[in-house]
């Protein structure tokens, strides 16, 4: 019997990574800086990176080719994984958290009411709303809570445009995905050993925040029943259909109506987020977002075609979701043995894709942490699958268009009207829940430019 070849052994090698006396460091990183934890990692190691943790192995992929690998050439091999397991016990098996037969079912009932035509013809509305923001913040007298302002706006924008209905009064949403986000990341970093009946502060939110989802997600589709649009496009009347046709019942309705609700207003709020933040760093940046808006725009509300003549404003875009990408962590659980990178990654592993670092990494990024929009205006643009901002492969973000078109109006018109800046001693860091937020909010004080000022009076 002739021995395994140099192949063989090669794809039974396990990739390089910490050795176990560091767990303590790891775990500790696992808690407070997951961001660390990942990015140290890839640095010291490598593109393909084991870190064992207790009992668990979780594999880093850090390179375009591999992240292409596991997200779409062999997409069949790995399911949701760390972090969006524990979250289904809030957003059940919505189109975030399912697999198989179920999401392929899901993905085809909602995906009609992100076709371009009609993500284009929610453009006015998307302005309108962005206008009134607009109008809100130039009335703020003291500093203005930013984060929560973004996240006023998107779920506004997302229940006219998806919904067709006012989300506006629904004021515990944002709160209760907070909490639904907590608890998620909490389970993940404890690997489960929590017991859910433990009356911790973080779970008793968490049971309040499940109960207020699902009241809201009944009321929605109550309501909806109660008043049918005929031939309706909008989310809520595909599912009603879509759960007439198969006798589905009223738990996926609103499993699917949960999920949408945060994924469609998290991401953008973050993004949106990051992107004062970093303007406010980069006043070269607002002055020159303010030229483009003015010649664009003039006076008037942005339309779809906008899109394409403010090219600066959507480089921003781009490159605040290089820097912060709102999805920072594609988590995946190989469900059969693997090779990645020449690595055995054995059934039952978790695979971890990270926009966070792979943004970052010096292969494929001049200087990876200056912010320079001028990157995503230039001929030369990285490898696909160098820049994840919305996944890839059959996950691929559904909502991508409705996103940006959201982020550049609001940048634009924001950039043309106001100036937003950090109140003074705000130390601004990431936090990594499941999507990438601003660690406890962002204060900013609103200064409204001399050209509003100056078209008010006219």
């Amino acid at each position: 019997m002739t021995g395994p070849t140099d192949d063989t052994r090669a794809a039974r090698t396990a990739p390089p990574g910490p050795p176990r006396r560091a767990t303590i460091r790891l775990l500790k990183q696992l808690f407070t800086d997951r961001l660390a934890l990942m990015g140290d990692n890839a640095e010291a190691y490598g593109d393909v990176v084991r870190i064992a943790i207790g009992p668990k192995a979780m594999y880093l992929v850090n390179h375009p080719d591999l992240a292409k690998h596991v997200l779409a050439d062999n997409a069949a091999n790995y399911h949701k994984g760390i972090g969006l397991q524990e979250a289904r016990r809030a957003l059940g098996d919505g189109l975030l958290t399912s697999d198989g037969d179920t999401w392929k079912k899901q993905r085809r009932t909602i995906q009609p009411v992100f076709q371009p035509k009609r993500i284009s013809r929610q453009a006015g509305i998307v302005a309108a709303e962005v206008d009134g923001l607009i109008q809100r913040l130039a009335a703020h007298d003291g500093p203005v809570e930013v984060l929560h302002e973004m996240t006023g706006l998107t779920l506004g924008v997302l229940g006219k445009t998806l919904l067709d209905a006012e989300l506006g009064g629904y004021e515990t949403l944002g709160h209760s995905f907070e909490a639904v986000q907590d608890q998620a990341m909490f389970e993940a970093v404890t690997l489960s050993m929590v017991p859910q009946w433990v009356p911790l502060k973080k779970q008793l939110h968490f049971r309040t925040a499940r109960e207020d989802l699902r009241r809201i997600a009944d009321e929605l589709v109550d309501q909806r029943l109660a008043n049918p649009v005929e031939n309706g496009e909008d989310v809520l009347s595909r599912l009603i259909a879509s759960g007439s046709e198969d006798g589905a019942s009223r738990e996926r309705m609103r499993d699917e109506l949960i999920t949408l609700l945060l994924a469609g207003h998290e991401t953008t709020a973050s993004t949106l987020g990051w992107a004062f933040h970093l303007i406010d760093e980069h006043p070269e940046v607002g002055e020159r977002l303010h030229a483009e808006a003015v010649e664009v725009l003039g006076d008037r509300l942005p339309e779809y075609e906008d899109l394409r003549r403010l090219t600066f404003t959507v480089a921003v875009v781009e490159e605040v979701m290089r820097l912060y990408p709102p999805v920072w962590l594609l988590p995946r659980i190989a469900q059969a043995d693997d090779e990645i990178g020449g690595y055995h990654v054995p059934a039952g592993s978790d695979v971890v894709v990270v926009p966070y670092t792979l943004h970052r990494h010096p292969g494929f990024w001049t200087d990876p942490e200056r912010f320079d929009p001028g990157r995503f205006t230039a001929a030369e643009r990285p490898p696909r699958y160098a820049y994840l901002p919305f996944g890839a492969g059959p996950r691929f973000c559904i909502g991508n268009s409705l996103g940006v078109m959201e982020a550049v109006f609001v940048l634009a018109m924001a950039a043309r009207d106001l100036e937003l800046r950090k109140v003074p001693d705000k130390v601004v860091e990431p936090e990594a829940m499941l999507s990438l937020r601003v660690r406890g909010g962002l204060p900013m004080t609103v200064h409204r430019r001399e050209r509003a000022r100056r078209s008010e009076a006219a």
